[in-house]
């Protein structure tokens, strides 16, 4: 049974889908005015991993993730540069899905733009003003607070004190406040201002709220209730607390099933502000890390606790990563030259135990809460185990297959949060290769991996030989390009660092 912590419960609870099988989700999505930064990317990142993990345990799921393509940060930025909102939400919403792309982070089953749902919107309006829970004034529309009973449970905050907290933070002077009943009341629908992108509606020529949206897109796309709604821990107030309320008001019933936010992220223990200077961008940070190292660092953290991000600590990370990268080459490499005749080195019954004891540990870890650090920690505990088990072995082929299980199970593991060990090709190694071998080799084509093989087997025929310079002049040649060589009883073993 999976539990998870639910912000309107305070607590964790068990996870029961509306439907057996399925899980529908509905995670807020950017708002496309500029590149998305870290804080951002950390929150994805946490509900790409739940994502993932929901469908390794056999889940169907269903992922809304909308993109704001109509908002006043928009339409600010489209002024200040001189072109259309159209243009600029354009343009960062294809930045936007390149930035998840290259984070690894997978497309949404459903990906809403507001721009194209602003029917659904309307229509949202219109019923939540039928119900009472609305009212026009000015060609805005606003959504009554005090006509909800149950405003502020998400977010456990008291609506008489968060009115007296407003009027001492109001403006004085004539303006928008005016025009609401109730200075807590929200836009759902806001009146046309020259110049600005607007749709046709009952009450005159406007544009949706930022809240109105994500509530019209769940109900379009996943049905009432969903079973999680997810975002940044910055969203449950106001964002979230308002797409409950007039979500519920409008339908009677719960809007979402479970709620899930993600901590908040912080640079080098610092909180991240343009102010500060260390505003960072995804892309940035991608520009100078490896996107599994970023991710390595941020799943290192539990999902719902603040993260201390620097450039050090991505540097670490990228060494646990390494280490396993590592060791799975080690059992690629000892595998790939077992010996048919030789006698088992290891004992299968010990490693099949602790292969299925990881699977379990792992399993216990994700199914509370999708603790991410402590599932980590059992793949590095099988890696240890693996490297230790396997350290001067030569393996049989007996050998070679629970090597094989133990090396497959750890990348099916890391591939659940969302890290993919890729094998190494061709591609990886440097075009010299291919001269080299060449020159040492009398190699002829044009694979780097093939022209690899044959430096190996020059060297081995080399030394055999006591040809010493040969077999020198062909290590100090891989060397240069990069490879690590170590010469062991089953032969040289060559990696490359790169």
């Amino acid at each position: 049974m999976i539990k998870l912590y639910d912000t309107k419960q305070r607590r964790k609870v068990d996870f029961i889908p509306r439907e057996e099988g399925k899980v529908s989700m509905y995670v807020c999505g950017p708002t496309v005015y500029n590149r998305i930064h870290l804080g951002n990317a950390r929150t994805f990142i946490s509900f790409d991993m739940i994502r993932r993990y929901f469908e390794w345990r056999g889940y169907n799921v269903t992922f809304v993730q909308n993109v704001t393509d109509v908002d006043d940060k928009i339409i600010a930025k489209a002024s200040e540069e001189g072109r259309s909102a159209a243009d600029v939400a354009k343009e960062y919403t294809e930045a936007f899905i390149a930035d998840m792309h290259a984070a690894g982070v997978a497309a949404p089953t459903i990906r809403p733009k507001a721009t194209e749902e602003i029917d659904a919107m309307i229509a949202l309006v219109q019923k939540l003003i039928d119900k009472g829970h609305a009212y026009a004034k000015e060609g805005d529309v606003y959504f009554d607070v005090r006509s909800d009973a149950h405003y502020g449970s998400l977010s456990g905050r008291n609506i008489d004190e968060m009115e007296a907290g407003h009027r001492e933070l109001r403006a004085d002077g004539k303006g928008v406040e005016d025009r609401k009943r109730d200075p807590l009341d929200f836009a759902l629908w806001k009146a046309a201002k020259p110049g600005e992108p607007s749709w046709e509606s009952p009450w005159g020529l406007g544009r949706p709220g930022w809240h109105i949206e994500c509530s019209a897109m769940s109900e379009k796309y996943l049905g009432l209730p969903i079973d999680i709604h997810g975002g940044g821990a910055d969203l449950i107030f106001p964002h979230h607390e308002n797409e409950c309320a007039q979500s519920e008001c409008a339908y009677d019933g719960a809007f979402s099933r479970y709620w899930m936010h993600s901590g908040m992220l912080q640079i080098n223990s610092e909180k991240m502000s343009k102010s500060l200077g260390n505003f960072l961008l995804l892309h940035q940070v991608l520009e100078e890390a490896r996107p599994l190292a970023l991710r390595m660092l941020m799943l290192q953290t539990h999902y719902r606790s603040p993260l201390d991000f620097s450039m050090e600590r991505i540097d670490e990370a990228n060494s646990a990563l390494s280490r396993i990268e590592t060791a799975l080459e080690n059992m690629a490499w000892l595998c790939k030259n077992a010996q048919t005749d030789a006698p088992s080195a290891l004992d299968e019954k010990d490693i099949e135990a602790v292969v299925e004891q990881t699977r379990e540990d792992f399993t216990s870890a994700m199914d509370d809460d999708f603790n991410a650090p402590a599932a980590l920690g059992c793949i590095f505990t099988l890696v240890g185990h693996m490297n230790t088990t396997l350290a001067g072995k030569t393996l049989s082929d007996k050998d070679a297959v629970c090597t094989k299980h133990a090396s497959n199970l750890i990348k099916e593991l890391l591939g659940v949060l969302g890290m993919k060990i890729e094998d190494k090709t061709s591609a990886s190694y440097p075009e010299e290769t291919i001269s080299l071998a060449a020159d040492m080799a009398d190699y002829t084509g044009e694979n780097t991996n093939e022209a690899l093989s044959a430096l190996i087997e020059a060297r081995t025929s080399a030394k055999a030989a006591k040809d010493w310079a040969k077999a020198d002049a062909i290590r100090d040649g891989l060397i240069e390009l990069g490879f690590i060589i170590e010469d062991t009883p089953q032969g040289a073993k060559v990696t490359y660092a790169g």
